[in-house]
């Protein structure tokens, strides 16, 4: 971030006990602009991603070991459409905190839960689509619904655990004097991190899970296209009982899918990565609008997987027109055989 603008000393501060907004040369057009790509963003992001979320849990065809990791994702998402984008707006586009300092600290410690959230959620889904496509046979008893609950309670407390004890305990930001005088001379909230914990950030956060689910899925890859060719070279009659137990080509294509939800999740979220780790580095000389700019790049991610389900999934483009019709009301449309895709 660039501090060039901040005081020395505490007691240089502009009204100093009573914090003012850093100095902003935005036009009005320039905000009408961002307000209104950021508005559109974040309600993509939130009916977008609820649309999944009643999708799932309403339809019983759609009741899935990886839908129940989806749905859970999803969750992920709107919250940080619903709870954290309205707020990350008007900071972005006023370069000003507005809501207090207590509601800062919740605000930076959640919004970097749901990040890592997402990060362990893919991990997870990696792993379901691992086992569904290299090992068929043993799917249905390794992926049980006491194994998704466990994944889905350690996706959830890790990232929980780790952000608000990083953040409440203020251990990002020791030995961070300039941040420090920001905070205290203006109203100021954005996450930043010293050296340690920038690195201990990208690289046990990010990179290690990063690399674990390339790999997985170059895997996949691999597994699914000795299984297509080790079907075209059987003969017809016994084609149909080897596809029984080879990877069917729905779990193929469901494993192609959530390879895009994790390649557009490392190309929005590396950039904010690497800033965090690099930044300390130069002595915190990026520009704040730089960050800002790298911090939404990482929230379009939740605008663009909704638009990524609702692209190569049929189920999601039938479940939205009986929610917009208002057929999902009906008594028989949790039993109802619409989604002859769904898995």
């Amino acid at each position: 971030m660039d501090l060039t603008y901040i005081p020395e000393d505490l007691s240089s501060c502009p009204k100093f006990g009573n914090k003012s907004c850093p100095p902003i040369n935005r036009s009005f057009h320039v905000r009408v602009i961002m307000y209104s790509v950021m508005t559109g963003a974040t309600v993509i992001t939130i009916f977008g991603n609820l649309v999944i979320m009643v999708s799932i849990s309403h339809f019983r065809q759609l009741h899935s070991p990886t839908n129940c990791l989806i749905l859970s994702m999803a969750t992920t998402d709107f919250l940080l459409g619903f709870v954290i984008m309205p707020y990350s707006m008007v900071r972005s586009v006023e370069s000003c905190w507005y809501f207090g300092d207590g509601f800062c600290k919740f605000h930076t410690s959640f919004d970097m839960m749901l990040s890592l959230t997402s990060i362990f959620h893919l991990c997870s889904i990696a792993m379901d689509r691992f086992c569904a496509v290299c090992y068929p046979l043993h799917y249905t008893t390794t992926m049980t619904s006491s194994t998704i609950k466990r994944l889905l309670a350690f996706c959830w407390s890790v990232p929980a655990l780790f952000s608000f004890g990083l953040v409440l305990s203020e251990a990002n930001v020791s030995g961070m004097q300039s941040y420090k005088i920001l905070v205290a001379c203006f109203n100021f909230c954005a996450l930043a991190f010293n050296k340690f914990w920038g690195t201990i950030l990208f690289t046990m956060c990010f990179f290690t899970p990063g690399s674990i689910m390339v790999g997985i899925y170059g895997k996949i890859f691999i597994v699914s296209k000795q299984h297509a060719r080790a079907i075209s070279h059987m003969p017809e009659s016994t084609k149909g009982e080897v596809k029984k137990h080879l990877s069917k080509k729905k779990d193929r294509k469901a494993a192609k899918t959530l390879g895009i939800v994790m390649g557009v999740f490392l190309a929005c979220w590396l950039p904010c990565f690497l800033a965090v780790l690099i930044d300390p580095y130069l002595d915190y000389s990026t520009p704040i609008i730089v960050l800002d700019l790298l911090v939404w790049l990482g929230y379009f991610n939740s605008t663009c997987n909704p638009l990524i389900h609702g692209f190569f999934y049929p189920w999601f483009q039938k479940a939205l027109k009986y929610i917009v019709s208002g057929k999902i009301f009906c008594s028989h449309s949790t039993t109802a055989n619409l989604f002859p895709e769904a898995h």
